[in-house]
């Protein structure tokens, strides 16, 4: 069951209208590889109705802004992520973050068009990023998102089970990250493997059968995507240290 703090939040989102997908630690839990996380985290819709959404459901929940930068279109646009901390009784001291665009994750209006809504047994209705969109954006430089992912994937493996067709395959055979379960999907579609091989070299290794191999080469494909993504954050962190020290001084109030 989603905690009540967490319901709160995403309620109140859901009841301003704001268009606002669940990811994160979160998101992980619904999908069956629960993650402990004290955090809410948000892809929204950057633009100045939603924007203006997201404010009142922000007050409602008695949220005030931490560190920098401030909510506003040019930053969220930017790819910055901005930080709450709620003072409402029922969220109280919950961390709600928001971003609304992310490396390698599609813009905001395909999120939405194949987003995951998911309805507890109160009847809360929760938006959620789909699971091959969570995927992507845990794919940053930060070493805990990566056994999530793998954890991610198999969960999706061991459920799907035979019944699994080419959309979803071709998913598996992109993304599995478990050197047994990649070498069976390819053994189970091995044309669909031989197709992918350009986009995932490290496919050919799958289809061969050889597991240690196979190991070592996603474990060089987590250090490149971790690089990528520090380097795709260089700019918006000397951006975000320009901010905290204007902020010091000429601090508000």
């Amino acid at each position: 069951m989603i905690p009540n703090p967490i319901r709160k939040v995403l309620s109140t989102m859901a009841a301003r209208q704001v268009r606002a997908l669940l990811m994160g630690g979160q998101a992980c839990v619904f999908y069956g590889a629960a993650e402990f996380s004290r955090d809410v985290d948000l892809a929204v819709l950057a633009e100045a109705e939603n924007l203006a959404l997201l404010e009142r459901a922000l007050a409602d929940l008695k949220a005030e802004i931490v560190f920098v930068p401030p909510l506003a279109l040019e930053y969220l646009q930017r790819g910055h992520a901005i930080h709450f901390r709620c003072h409402h009784p029922e969220a109280m001291n919950l961390r709600v973050d928001v971003m609304a665009k992310m490396r390698g994750v599609a813009p905001f209006s395909e999120l939405w068009q194949r987003r995951t809504t998911v309805e507890d047994r109160r009847g809360g209705v929760y938006e959620l990023l789909a699971l091959s969109d969570l995927v992507h954006a845990k794919k940053t430089q930060r070493e805990k998102d990566w056994p999530m992912i793998r954890r991610l994937l198999e969960a999706d493996y061991a459920a799907a089970g035979e019944a699994a067709v080419e959309p979803r395959l071709g998913f598996w055979l992109r993304e599995l990250r478990t050197p047994e379960l990649l070498i069976d999907a390819a053994a189970r579609r091995p044309d669909l493997c031989a197709r992918l091989k350009a986009q995932r070299p490290l496919l050919d290794l799958a289809l061969a059968g050889e597991p240690q191999a196979l190991a070592a080469a996603l474990e060089a494909e987590e250090k490149q995507e971790r690089e990528r993504d520090r380097i795709y954050w260089q700019p918006l962190k000397a951006e975000l240290q320009k901010l905290r020290h204007a902020r010091l001084q000429n601090p508000p109030g």
